[in-house]
Parts: C-alpha cells; structure tokens; sequence
C-alpha cells in the first residue's frame, strides 16, 4: 500500500517526448528517464530535495530501491536530470490534472488562490546597495593598482615575498567584476521599470491635457530609468528579493510562490508559478490565466487582500469569471467576535473604500453567499502552504534564478499533486 506503486504506475503511463535522452548513444547505460522523473516525484513527496539525499535513499530506502531497481544515479546524475527536464515536469503537472480529472476526482469550478514566501538559496547578507557598489568598485580599483606596484617592486628586488601578489589581484579583480554587474543588473531593471510604466505615465499626460485652466494639477514626473541608491541585489541569486510575510516579521531572502487550488474538494493546484515581487497584488491574473484549458474552466476564484487589483479584476470580469476577493483586511478583523488584539489597535477607524468597483465588491462579500463560498478559501489554499512546507518540509528552494526555481516549484506542486492524488485514491 506504499505510494511508490501509484508513481511508477501514473509516471509509466505519461506521455513525455521531451525527457531528456542521450540520442548519441555513448558513455554508460542510461537510466530511464521516467524511472528518474518519478525518482524525483516520489523523493519530494517524502521530504527528500537534495540530491545527494535522494543518492543516499537509492541504498537505504526500501521504496526507492525498489522504484529505481536496485540501482543507484550518483547525485551530479540527478541534479543534472532535475535541472534539463523542467519542461518534461510541466508536461507531467498538465497530464497528472487530465489523470486526476479522468478518475473523476477533479472538477474544476471554485478556484482559491495564494501565495507564500520560501527562502532563497542565498544569504540576506549578500545583498549590495547600488550606490555602495560603486563605491566598492572605486575601492577595489585602488586596491589592484596598489597591488600591481607591490608586485612590479618585489619584481626589480628579485624578492620571493611577492608569490601570493597575483592570488590577491585575481580575487579583487573578481569581486570588482561582481560589483560591475550588480550594478549593471540594477540599471537594467530600472530600465525595465520605466519601459513598463512608460504607457500608464502618457495616459496621466493625455489626461491631463484635456483638463482646463488651474484644474489640470502638477505635470506627471516621467518614470526614472535609473536606479535609486537605496536599491539593492543580491551577489549570490539575484533574482531572489528581500521579502517579510508582515509588518510584525523578519526579512528573508526568498521567492513569492504562488498556487491556484481546486476549491470543489480535490485540493489539487492546478498552476503554480514564482513572482520576485512581494506583493501578491499583480499575481491574480497570472495564476488564474495559467490554469490549463484541459483541466476545466474557473467559475469563482477566491483570494484575499493581497490580490486588490481593480484593473486585473475588469479583465477577469470580461472574460466571466466570478472573483470574491476581500476588499479590507480591517473589514475581516471587525467581523471577529473575540478580537486578541489590543485595544490601540481595534479602536482606529476602519479604512473607508470609494472605489465603486472595491465598494461592489465588498457588498458581494457581505452577502450570505458571498459570506459561504468566500469561507472556502482558508480551508482550500491554506492547508496546502501547510503540508507543502510542514509534511513535505519544503521551505527552502536549491536551485537559484528565477528560471531554475520556477521549475523546482513545479517539480513540488507536481510531487504534491501525486502525493494528494494518492491520498484521495485510497480514501
């Protein structure tokens, strides 16, 4: 009754033409790829990521010896597999919902979505302001050029004390280019930003244009296609941004994971995706765009404040679907019976909304049915944050980059859809 028979059974009758395969034939025997992806699949199920961990498991875990026929991929094997197939994976999390929705198990129709923030593979304390790598750059330029004369003195005293010299050099020289392109990297996203908010700014212009006399109110300032000097990267994965979960906790250096979950009983995600950005206020549209057409079509998602959008909410809206997201987290703490918190607190003013279409909103919630089904959402999403992080002890991605990342969480979500598919199937 282990799960391991259920991945070998529901890997074995997948269709995955972009598994990665040596075609020239060379080198040792290969080991089957769907026997390393569903390796994987089984592995994170289990709370194992490391490849080195899951090498280890080959020889002393029964299930996985018995998955992978008592042989065993060296971890430089399965790191490698793990990093080429992050398309095989995506095709695998698609035909996993077909599965799922075959069984009679999936059907789409209430969507909860969330986010959650998982810690980076890199140190906070690698992060470098802008300005201050200028000025380390500066610092490490004076620091070569001194360097260099030591070395060309002990050259014309023909002194040995000079052997380390070039070491010394060689390793400014690469913290100087480290500098160099932290720095580049900062000027590219503000470059970035400013093509971005390049139309919203000539909206505001041609808005104001139309307006006459002393009513046309301070010119729009043009997006700034430089970076701040408070503006930071960080050396070791710089994609990865400094996030905190609230007001009350600390910074990590992490991702934005995001998931849209069946809300109808399956609990299965159906998209997952990672944002840099903190806010979960632009991830709604992608999470439910994202949801394949074959799996079925959204009726109502669910989502909390963090997902206020008032333009991505028309867009959806347009194209049919039902949104229930809450409007003001004041609102939802006011509702409580027994509030825990103090009383400097409570006694501010509720925040008002004027916002026609967050006021329409909010009187959707306060509806009775609005009030059931908008209930769902904590009971759906939530829950899966929690075996993903606590059961499955994910918590932490290994790969760095926003490429290499996104499809580690899909890898999880695809483990955790397997792991969830073969709960409801013994139930």
């Amino acid at each position: 009754d282990d799960m391991v028979h259920f991945v070998i059974e529901a890997v074995g009758g997948l269709h995955l033409p972009r598994l990665k395969v040596n075609r020239r034939g060379s080198g040792s025997e290969q080991f089957p790829p769907k026997m390393m992806l569903a390796l994987l699949i089984y592995c994170y199920a289990n709370g194992i990521f490391s490849s080195r961990r899951i090498e280890r498991a080959t020889w002393r875990d029964v299930a996985v010896r018995f998955l992978t026929g008592d042989t065993h991929p060296d971890h430089d094997t399965i790191c490698r597999f793990r990093r080429e197939n992050f398309e095989a994976v995506s095709e695998a999390f698609l035909q996993v919902l077909q599965l799922a929705r075959a069984m009679g198990v999936l059907k789409v129709g209430t969507v909860s979505v969330d986010g959650t923030h998982i810690k980076a593979n890199a140190s906070k304390d690698r992060n470098v302001r802008y300005d201050r790598a200028g000025e380390l750059d500066q610092q490490l330029q004076e620091d070569i050029k001194d360097l260099l004369e030591q070395a060309e003195r002990t050259d014309q005293h023909d002194d040995d004390g000079g052997q380390s010299i070039p070491k010394e050099i060689a390793r400014r020289e690469q913290l100087r280019e480290k500098m160099q392109k932290a720095r580049w990297e900062l000027e590219q996203r503000a470059q970035a930003c400013a093509v971005a908010e390049r139309g919203e700014y000539e909206k505001k212009v041609a808005k104001r244009e139309t307006r006459t006399g002393k009513r046309k109110g301070p010119k729009p300032k043009p997006p700034k296609d430089t970076p701040d000097d408070h503006e930071q990267i960080n050396l070791t994965d710089a994609d990865s941004r400094l996030m905190r979960k609230s007001k009350r906790e600390g910074y990590t250096q992490s991702y934005n994971a995001q998931a849209a979950v069946d809300a109808d009983g399956s609990q299965l995600i159906l998209s997952g995706h990672v944002s840099t950005c903190a806010s979960d206020a632009n991830e709604l549209e992608p999470a439910v765009r994202a949801i394949p057409e074959s799996a079925g079509q959204a009726s109502a998602v669910l989502a909390d404040t963090g997902y206020v959008n008032t333009e991505a909410f028309e867009r959806l809206e347009k194209d049919g679907v039902d949104l229930y997201v809450s409007v003001s987290r004041d609102e939802s703490q006011s509702a409580r019976r027994y509030d825990y918190r103090p009383k400097s607190v409570t006694a501010r003013p509720l925040k008002t909304v004027k916002d026609p279409r967050l006021l329409a909103m909010q009187e959707k919630l306060r509806t009775e049915a609005g009030r059931a089904l908008y209930a769902l959402r904590k009971q759906t999403v939530e829950p899966v944050f929690g075996i993903i992080k606590s059961v499955m002890g994910f918590r932490q991605f290994l790969l760095r980059g926003l490429e290499k990342v996104s499809g580690e969480w899909d890898l999880m979500c695809l483990a955790y859809n397997v792991k969830r598919l073969w709960a409801l199937r013994s139930a």
